[in-house]
C-alpha cells in the first residue's frame, strides 16, 4: 500500500512537473508562423470581391470565385492534413508558402503587368479578358492549396506540443489569440499600403507575409516530433484509406444532419467577405475602408474571448451554438437603421469613414460574438456526435460545415445582393446606387431569416437526436 501512495505521488508530481514545462521551440515558431500566414490572408481578404469586380469580373464571379477559396482552405485539409502527416510538418509547410506566395503573385498580376486598369466602380458586364480571368484562377487555385496545408500543419504542431507537456488548453488559447493579431496586423498593413498606392497592393503585401512565413519555417521552426525526441515511423495512409473514412464520416446520419444545419451558420458569417464588401463598395463609399471595418471581427474576439468563455463556457455545447446562430441572424438587422434613418447614410466622421459604415462594423462586430458562442463549441459537441473510439476521425471532418456554408455563401449572397437589396436601385452620377428602400430592407431580412432558420434547424436536430437510441 505504501509503495502504491508513493508510486501515485510520484505520478502527480511528474503531471505537475509537464503543466509547468515551457513550451518548445517549435510551438512558439508555429505561433510566429501561422502570424504571418493570416496576416497574409486577411490583408486580401476583405477585398477580395471587391478587387475582382474592379477588374470587371461582373457582379456574380467575384463572390462565386472567393466561395471556391474558402471552400479549397476548409475541404482540402482532409486530404492534405494526412499527406503533411506523412511527410513531415516542415516540408510541407515550406511547398504551402511557395504555393501562397506565387498565389498572391498571380493575383496581383493583371495590374502589376498584364496591363489591366482597376475600374472606379463595379460593373455588371464582364469585361476582363483570358489574360485577367486565367492569372486569377490559379492565384485562386494556389491560395486555396497551400492554406489547406498550413492549417492542418500548424494546429498539429500546438496539439503535438501542448497536449505533450498537459498545457493543451492554454496552447489552444494562444494559438486563437496570435490567429487574431495576425489578421488585425494583415488588415492594418493591408489598409496603409493601398492607400498608398492602389487595391492590388494588398496582395503585395500578403506575399511578403509569405515569403517571411517561409523563411521563418525554413531556419527556425522543427518538427514537433523530432525536436522532443518521440519521432517514430508513421502509418501510412493511402488516398483509398482518406476515401474509406470519408464515406464512413459522411455515411453516419448524425453528423451528415449537422453538416447540413450548421452550414446556416458559416453561411451569414461569409457575408463579412461577400455582401458586406459589395454593399459598402457599391451603396456606401467608392473607396470603402473594408479592411478597418472587418477589423471590429478579431477586435472583438481579442477583446471578448475569456469573458465568453468565463460566464458562458459552462453552457451546454448545442444551447450555445443556436445561440451565436441566432446572434448572427440578429447582425443583420442592424442595416436596417440607416435604411429608414432619413439621411442618416450620407453623414460621415470628417472625411475619413461615413456613419452607415458604422453599422456595417457594428453587423461585424456581433458576427464575431456568434463565432465566439458557435465556434469553440462545435469541436466539442462533434465530438459527443462520433461513435465510441472514433472521435478523432470524424474531429478530422470538423471544418466541412465552414467549407458547405463557404461554398454556396458566395454565389447566393451575390443574389442576394444583386436581385433583392439592389431590385430598383437607382445609379447616381458620382457611381453609387441609391437602393429602394423596401428591397434593401428585405435583403437584410432574407439574410437574418436565413440564420433564424438555421438556429431553429439545429433546435429540432437536437430534438431528434436526443429521441435516437444510445449508441
Amino acid at each position: 500500500m505504501a509503495q502504491n501512495d508513493r508510486d501515485t505521488k510520484l505520478s502527480k508530481n511528474k503531471e505537475e512537473e509537464k503543466s509547468q514545462t515551457p513550451f518548445p521551440r517549435s510551438f512558439w515558431t508555429a505561433n510566429l508562423t501561422e502570424l504571418f500566414e493570416r496576416g497574409a490572408y486577411y490583408a486580401m481578404a476583405s477585398f477580395v470581391v471587391v478587387y475582382l469586380g474592379q477588374l470587371g469580373l461582373g457582379e456574380y464571379w467575384p463572390s462565386t470565385l472567393n466561395s471556391v477559396l474558402w471552400f479549397l482552405v476548409y475541404f482540402l485539409p482532409v486530404l492534405s492534413g494526412t499527406i503533411a502527416d506523412q511527410v513531415g510538418f516542415r516540408r510541407s509547410l515550406l511547398v504551402a508558402f511557395i504555393l501562397l506566395a506565387f498565389g498572391y503573385l498571380f493575383m496581383g498580376y493583371p495590374v502589376w503587368i498584364g496591363g489591366a486598369v482597376l475600374s472606379t466602380v463595379i460593373e455588371p458586364e464582364i469585361t476582363a479578358g483570358w489574360n485577367v480571368t486565367f492569372f486569377v484562377a490559379i492565384g485562386i487555385i494556389l491560395i486555396g492549396l497551400g492554406g489547406s496545408v498550413v492549417k492542418p500543419c500548424i494546429s498539429g504542431t500546438v496539439q503535438k506540443t501542448a497536449g505533450a507537456i498537459k498545457r493543451a488548453t492554454l496552447g489552444f488559447a494562444i494559438f486563437y489569440m496570435v490567429i487574431n493579431i495576425g489578421s488585425l496586423c494583415g488588415r492594418g498593413v493591408g489598409y496603409f499600403s493601398r492607400k498608398q498606392f492602389n487595391l492590388s497592393a494588398i496582395f503585395a503585401v500578403s506575399f511578403i507575409f509569405s515569403v517571411i512565413a517561409f523563411l521563418t519555417v525554413l531556419f527556425l521552426y522543427r518538427d514537433p516530433e523530432i525536436e522532443m525526441g518521440e519521432a517514430k515511423k508513421k502509418e501510412k495512409k493511402s488516398i483509398w484509406k482518406i476515401l474509406t473514412n470519408m464515406i464512413l464520416v459522411l455515411g453516419n446520419k448524425r453528423f451528415s444532419f449537422f453538416l447540413i444545419v450548421s452550414s446556416g451558420f458559416w453561411f451569414i458569417y461569409n457575408q463579412v467577405y461577400n455582401v458586406i464588401p459589395l454593399y459598402l463598395k457599391r451603396v456606401v463609399d467608392l473607396d470603402p475602408p473594408v479592411d478597418i471595418i472587418t477589423m471590429a471581427n478579431p477586435a472583438t474576439i481579442v477583446i471578448f474571448q475569456l469573458v465568453i468563455t468565463k460566464y458562458f463556457g459552462k453552457m451546454k455545447p448545442i444551447k450555445s451554438i443556436i445561440v451565436g446562430t441566432v446572434i448572427i441572424g440578429l447582425s443583420m438587422v442592424v442595416n436596417l437603421i440607416p435604411i429608414f434613418t432619413s439621411g442618416i447614410r450620407t453623414l460621415a466622421i470628417g472625411e475619413w469613414i461615413p456613419i452607415a459604415s458604422l453599422f456595417a462594423a457594428l453587423t461585424v462586430a456581433l458576427i464575431a460574438f456568434g463565432e465566439l458562442f458557435t465556434s469553440p463549441r462545435t469541436y466539442e459537441y462533434i465530438g459527443a456526435l462520433a461513435p465510441k473510439g472514433q472521435e478523432g476521425l470524424f474531429l478530422g471532418y470538423a471544418n466541412l460545415p465552414v467549407a458547405i456554408g463557404s461554398l454556396i455563401s458566395g454565389p447566393f449572397g451575390a443574389l442576394i445582393f444583386n436581385e433583392i437589396m439592389c431590385h430598383n436601385a437607382v445609379k447616381l452620377e458620382n457611381g453609387l446606387l441609391e437602393p429602394d428602400p423596401a428591397w434593401n430592407a428585405a435583403g437584410w431580412l432574407v439574410l437574418m431569416g436565413i440564420g433564424f432558420a438555421s438556429a431553429f434547424s439545429m433546435w429540432i436536430f437536437n430534438r431528434w437526436l436526443k429521441k435516437q437510441p444510445e449508441r
